[in-house]
């Protein structure tokens, strides 16, 4: 693991909860996020899995760090599509901070970091930033913006 990291932060015009539901609600990840689906009781220790949308397919795996709503969430994330699944492939780190601003907006921080290689950074940023531009617009009621599922970064 290195210490390179993405790091995406964007202002929403929304609530903190919202914003916090958004995150965590399968059912909503399914309107911005490609038609995956997250599931957790975002417990400490508990797992975290995405599933291609009402399919028990999965998708990417994890385990919750962190949760402390609506301000901050941390879960490990392993990809698991591909043609092979590496068991030994190990997992990373995504964490969500969620900043009350004035006027009605929420500050949203991912850090995506504990990467295998400083070259993985471009991979999570081509992943993430269609993800979380659908994400804004989703919760400010736009047009959604990215119309095709980004290519996995570590596939």
């Amino acid at each position: 693991m290195t210490e390179a990291a993405f790091v995406y932060e964007t202002e929403i015009a929304t609530t903190p909860q919202r914003l916090w539901t958004a995150l965590t609600n399968g059912t909503l990840t399914r309107a911005y996020w490609f038609d995956r689906r997250i599931s957790s009781d975002w417990l400490v220790g508990s797992a975290v899995t995405f599933y291609d949308g009402d399919s028990d397919r999965i998708t990417d795996t994890g385990v919750v760090l962190e949760s402390d709503p609506p301000r901050r969430l941390v879960y490990s994330f392993r990809y698991e599509e591909g043609p092979v699944v590496d068991l030994d492939r190990p997992y990373t780190r995504v964490t969500f901070e969620i900043e009350a601003l004035d006027g009605g907006k929420v500050r949203l921080r991912l850090v995506h970091d504990q990467l295998a290689s400083p070259d993985d950074v471009a991979g999570w940023e081509a992943g993430w930033t269609p993800i979380l531009a659908n994400l804004k617009a989703f919760l400010q009621g736009d047009k959604l913006p990215a119309t095709a599922p980004p290519t996995p970064a570590t596939a």
